[in-house]
């Protein structure tokens, strides 16, 4: 966005960019990819299946393993980084099962088809299942998520990014502890619950610890949720439909492997899905293959330039987020509780904990709306063989060596823009420096007053440029069409109210008072509700404007006020329209 051009100039010219004229009262389901609304909601029957796993062995599965301990117990008898969130209200439960049977090991050469290095080692590993409690519910497509040991722990990057959206959409998700660092490390599965997880092991007994034997653990696993011997994982769910492997960074890179090299033998998956890295893919495979990657992932090299050169292709769909960063404000956020539970630390950039980066850290472009997206259209995908949309590249200069470009602000060009990015309150990058992680977590510098006053000079002009763009992302495929029920839209509120009042420029009683109205509203907005929404906003809105002495202050809260209730009303006219 040009930032001296004023705001209502910027948005005429985008309506005319999008072929949006009147965009404001453009239904937001009209032109949306069938995907967009929900796995297996089209109007054609799904297609079957081709994933087999006849070449997979068939482990057993005992459990669900006995909870013996209360979450948080340093007895540890729970599901290491058990959930936080309310499953039981959503329908859903959450189980923990060993998985047991003999591995091949394989060597994963480049883009070949992998080779047997060893046979018959006999391992021990868990998988933790997050399922609708009732068939009914189920949309039939597990996600079997590799978890990440990067920390040298087990973590599910992808859970906590899209959980939101999984659950809402009746998906289950079966996170797989297939390598040697995140049972065996000396923060590993193992030692952190001698009591419940003695029995662990993918090393065959210590001879094998260069994690060769993951790929086929993690087939197994997979096989096992297909057709189970012993346990059944999903309980009284049927079998899944489909099944889609997810993994983020390090394990995005071991997925990649898996594809190149084990899925040509095992057949067992469905789809993939890379997140934050993996190299180069081959292209004669018949199973999709879905990248998402942040400007981070680009500017850092995470994403190898081989792998963001491949085209798009029948079974290949990349797609990158402008400003948003390799481990992001949401990331932890919702992982930093647990990890403090468990750990005994949180992680990084976690809001109170000391800030070590050059800049503040984690961007917060919210990419799991984005990601969200792309486990919908994977599914009509492989269900219904509908294309995801294709996506414009980040911008990057032409200097040795190259960069993202940027515009006078620093704001990314090119790739998927939303809102948050493309109408900016603060200056969202995938870049940062400093120790540790700060080259992944990317930052998030505010704006000053005087630059907000000068880009939106009333709140209308900025609700105005969030709901085109939002709109357009949404016309586009970029994001579901359910968007408005998406947390991020309250927090970041909260999170502006809550930085306002903890520097003196909104008294704590009238902070209180806002972030009344706002939990109610988010209440009614995430249930879909929106009248009552938009009533607690706009009695958010009237108390900010009474009660916040401050001006700018003032015009901070009603601009993503202002913004938030025309997206509900948005929402609100395409249901009707809809009907």
């Amino acid at each position: 966005m040009p930032a001296l051009l004023p705001a209502l100039r910027t948005l005429r010219r985008r309506f005319a960019a999008l072929g949006l004229a009147g965009a404001l009262t453009v239904p937001l389901g009209l032109a949306t990819p069938a995907s967009a609304s929900g796995p297996g909601r089209g109007e054609a029957a799904p297609r079957p299946s081709t994933a087999t796993g006849d070449n997979v062995a068939n482990p057993v599965l005992t459990g669900p393993i006995a909870r013996t301990t209360p979450v948080g117990d340093p007895a540890h008898g729970y599901p290491f980084l058990a959930t936080d969130v309310d499953l039981k209200a959503a329908g859903y439960v959450e189980q923990e099962f060993l998985v047991s049977g003999t591995a091949t090991g394989y060597a994963t050469p480049g883009t070949g088809t992998a080779t047997a290095v060893s046979t018959g080692n006999p391992y021990t590993t868990r998988i933790v299942v997050r399922r609708p409690v009732s068939a009914r519910t189920f949309n039939g497509v597990v996600i079997a998520e590799w978890y990440n040991v990067s920390n040298q722990w087990d973590q599910e990057v992808d859970w906590f990014q899209s959980h939101e959206h999984l659950i809402r959409e009746g998906y289950a998700w079966v996170g797989v502890s297939a390598q040697r660092a995140g049972v065996h490390s000396a923060t590993g599965l193992k030692a952190w619950s001698p009591a419940r997880y003695g029995t662990l092991d993918v090393t065959a007994g210590g001879t094998i610890n260069d994690d060769s034997l993951s790929y086929d653990i993690f087939s197994q696993a997979v096989k096992a949720v297909r057709s189970p011997a012993g346990a059944d994982p999903l309980g009284e769910l049927p079998p899944p439909r489909y099944v889609i492997a997810t993994g983020h960074s390090q394990s995005a890179g071991r997925l990649a492997n898996y594809y190149n090299g084990v899925q040509p033998l095992a057949n067992v998956l469905d789809a993939v899905v890379l997140h934050g890295g993996g190299g180069p893919l081959r292209t004669d495979l018949a199973t999709p293959v879905f990248r998402i990657n942040s400007e981070g992932d680009v500017s850092s090299g995470i994403l190898p330039e081989a792998a963001r050169a491949q085209a798009d292709s029948a079974v290949l769909t990349s797609w990158e987020v402008a400003g948003a960063s390799h481990g992001d404000w949401k990331l932890i956020r919702d992982y930093g509780p647990l990890r403090k539970r468990d750990i005994g630390t949180y992680p990084g950039g976690y809001p109170g904990e000391p800030q070590t980066c050059t800049l503040p850290s984690l961007s917060r472009i919210p990419q799991h709306m984005v990601q969200n997206a792309v486990y919908d259209h994977t599914v009509a995908w492989v269900a219904q063989g509908v294309r995801p949309p294709a996506a414009p590249k980040i911008k990057m200069t032409d200097t040795t060596p190259r960069a993202v470009a940027r515009d006078e602000l620093g704001v990314a060009l090119g790739g998927i823009r939303l809102a948050q990015q493309e109408a900016p309150l603060r200056v969202n990058s995938g870049s940062n420096t400093g120790p540790g992680f700060c080259f992944l977590d990317g930052s998030s510098v505010p704006l000053t007053d005087a630059r907000l006053a000068e880009l939106y000079p009333t709140a209308r002009s900025y609700a105005d440029e969030v709901v085109a763009t939002t709109l357009a992302d949404v016309k586009a495929g970029y994001i579901p069409r359910s968007f408005t029920r998406d947390p991020a839209w309250y927090s970041d509120l909260r999170d502006l109210i809550g930085e306002y009042a903890a520097a003196g420029r909104i008294a704590g009683s009238v902070a209180s008072s806002l972030e009344d109205r706002l939990r109610h509203a988010e209440r009614a907005g995430l249930a879909g509700d929106e009248p009552p929404a938009i009533a607690h906003l706009r009695q958010l809105a009237e108390r900010a404007d009474r009660g916040v002495e401050d001006d700018a202050a003032r015009a901070g809260v009603l601009r993503v006020t202002e913004a938030l209730i025309a997206l509900l009303a948005e929402a609100r006219k395409a249901e009707h329209k809809g009907r």
